[in-house]
């Protein structure tokens, strides 16, 4: 069968189906047809020119139905190939990736906003640094302060009164100790 008579046609329903010729309607006349006496030839255009127009027009036609056929067999030829060789669509998807990345990080753009980024982080570390020496300082003032050495002393006098005299050593039990017995149980 000529493959002319293949409707390939991208948004038909039929694609890729096989027509037969014997069935076409192309010797039926359709109303309101070119070179139809109803549909009147456009000005300045003899019947002449238009059926050589029509003519040329369907040579066009078959041309790039052609086309379309050749373009669908490389295309399925291509596609056997990169199979036959273990090329998949996401192997090829991975592959553009990792080559626009490849691209993006060797761009102008993507060195100096990685400069930048790169003197902005050291900026801001220096300046957490600065900020932390002035806070531990800070603390440091406070601690030598007159105020914290009243409330240390009242912290201290606080705990002999509560642990008494005894040692550092020594373990304080707590007056909510209490070890649990059969007749009182923790809960």
């Amino acid at each position: 069968m000529d493959p002319a008579s293949q409707d390939i046609n991208l948004n038909s329903p039929n694609k890729g189906l096989v027509v037969d010729q014997s069935d076409s309607l192309s010797d039926v006349p359709v109303e309101g047809a070119v070179g139809n006496s109803a549909n009147p030839l456009p000005p300045g255009l003899t019947e002449e020119e238009a059926e050589e127009l029509r003519i040329e027009l369907t040579k066009v036609e078959e041309e790039i139905n052609t086309l379309r056929q050749v373009l669908s067999a490389k295309e399925r030829h291509a596609t056997e190939l990169k199979r036959k060789l273990g090329l998949s669509p996401l192997n090829e998807l991975r592959q553009n990736l990792t080559k626009s990345w490849q691209d993006v990080q060797t761009s102008n753009a993507y060195k100096k906003t990685q400069e930048t980024l790169s003197q902005a982080g050291q900026k801001t570390s220096a300046a957490l640094t600065t900020v932390g020496t002035a806070i531990t300082r800070r603390l440091g003032d406070m601690r030598n302060s007159a105020t914290f050495k009243s409330f240390e002393d009242k912290m201290g006098n606080l705990k002999y009164k509560v642990v008494g005299p005894r040692g550092n050593g020594d373990v304080v039990s707590s007056p909510t100790d209490t070890t649990p017995t059969q007749e009182n149980p923790p809960f």
